[in-house]
C-alpha cells in the first residue's frame, strides 16, 4: 500500500517523519512530493498511490482520473473545498478532512489580528482594547467554539450563530446563541467568520447583513475569501468610513482594498494553520485516518457520503 504526501506547501519535517512512522509501521510506503510547482508533477505522482495526504492543493477531475489505484484522499486541515467531491465520488474514492487539528491555531491568529487593528495597527496612535466589546462567532465548529474560549480570557461577550448547531450546544459552552445572522451582526462590534465556502455561503457575507453591525464594526475572515462578497464590502467601507476588515486571505481585488489605509489589513498568504503543532498534528492525524480506513474500514471524517 502506498501513501503518497503530495504537498505544493511543505508539511514541517516532523510531521513527514511522524507521518512515515505511523504508516511503516502499519506495513505502508511512504512517498513525498513536495513543491512539485508544475501540475504534470502532481500527475505523474499519483499515478500509483493507494491513499494521498494534502494540504491547499488542489486535486480536481484530472488529477483523480490520474490515480488509478486511488482509494483514500485526506485533507490535512478542516475545508476540504479544493477537492472535486463529486469526481472523487464517481471514483468511489473515500474524501475525509481532520477536523480540529488546526483549530487553536486558526482562533489565536483571530486575537492576532484582532489587537493589531484595535491599536491601530501599531501606527502610535490611541487604540481601543477588546475587553467590554462583543464578538459574533459566525459558524459555530471547532474554530469556533476556541474563538469563544479565548474571547472570554478577553473579558468579551460572545454571541455565536450557527444554522446547524443546536442552540443548547452553544450555550452550554456560556456562549450567547442567536436566532439568525441578522441578529448576530446586530448585537456583535466584530463578527469573526467560520463558515465554509459551500454553494450556499459562498457571496454571502455583503452590505445586507453588515449594514446590521453598528458604528466603528469589525468584519474578521480566517475562513475563505469565496465567502465575501467583495464588491459589495468594498462599497460599504466606502460609505461607512469606521467599518474595519481584516483577513488572513488575500482578495481577488486587492487594489480595491488598498483605499482603506488603516482600515483594512490581508496577511501575505494563508496563515490560519500555520503554527508548528497545527502543522504536526494535521499531518498525524491524517496519517492515522489512513491507518484505520485501510485496516478497519473507518469513514468517521467522511465528507463525501
Amino acid at each position: 500500500m502506498k501513501i503518497l504526501v503530495a504537498t505544493d506547501k511543505p508539511f514541517a519535517k516532523a510531521a513527514t517523519d511522524s507521518i512515515r512512522a505511523i504508516a511503516e509501521e502499519a506495513g505502508y510506503e511512504v512517498a513525498l512530493v513536495e513543491k512539485y510547482g508544475e501540475k504534470s508533477k502532481l500527475l505523474e505522482a499519483v499515478a500509483d498511490a493507494n491513499a494521498l495526504i494534502i494540504r491547499s492543493d488542489v486535486i480536481d477531475s484530472e488529477v483523480i482520473e490520474a490515480a488509478k489505484v486511488l482509494k483514500i484522499i485526506v485533507r490535512a486541515g478542516a475545508g476540504y473545498d479544493n477537492v472535486d467531491l463529486a469526481a472523487a465520488t464517481a471514483r468511489n474514492i473515500v474524501v475525509m478532512n481532520t477536523p480540529g487539528q488546526n483549530a487553536n491555531a486558526v482562533a489565536e491568529l483571530v486575537f492576532g489580528l484582532l489587537v493589531f487593528m484595535v491599536r491601530n495597527q501599531y501606527n502610535g496612535t490611541s487604540g481601543s482594547e477588546l475587553k467590554g466589546k462583543s464578538i459574533g462567532i459566525h459558524a459555530y465548529g471547532n474554530v469556533g467554539r476556541n474563538v469563544a474560549r479565548i474571547a472570554k480570557g478577553f473579558g468579551m461577550t460572545v454571541y455565536a450563530f450557527d444554522a446547524y448547531c443546536p442552540k443548547e450546544v452553544i450555550e452550554a459552552d456560556g456562549t450567547i446563541a442567536v436566532d439568525s445572522a441578522e441578529e448576530l451582526y446586530e448585537k456583535s462590534d466584530i463578527v469573526s467568520l467560520h463558515i465554509p465556502a459551500t454553494a450556499e455561503t459562498k457571496q454571502s457575507i455583503g452590505a445586507s447583513l453588515l449594514g446590521h453591525m453598528p458604528e466603528k464594526g469589525i468584519l474578521i475572515n480566517t475562513a475563505r475569501k469565496e465567502v465575501i462578497n467583495e464588491p459589495e464590502l468594498i462599497r460599504f467601507m466606502q460609505e461607512r468610513p469606521s467599518f474595519r476588515y481584516i483577513t488572513d486571505i488575500a482578495p481577488d481585488d486587492k487594489a480595491g482594498f488598498a483605499q482603506f489605509e488603516g482600515r483594512y489589513f490581508a496577511t501575505p498568504k494563508k496563515m490560519g494553520a500555520q503554527t508548528a503543532e497545527a502543522n504536526i498534528n494535521a499531518g498525524i492525524a491524517a496519517a492515522r485516518q489512513i491507518v484505520a480506513y485501510f485496516k478497519e474500514g473507518c469513514e468517521k471524517f467522511r465528507v463525501n457520503k
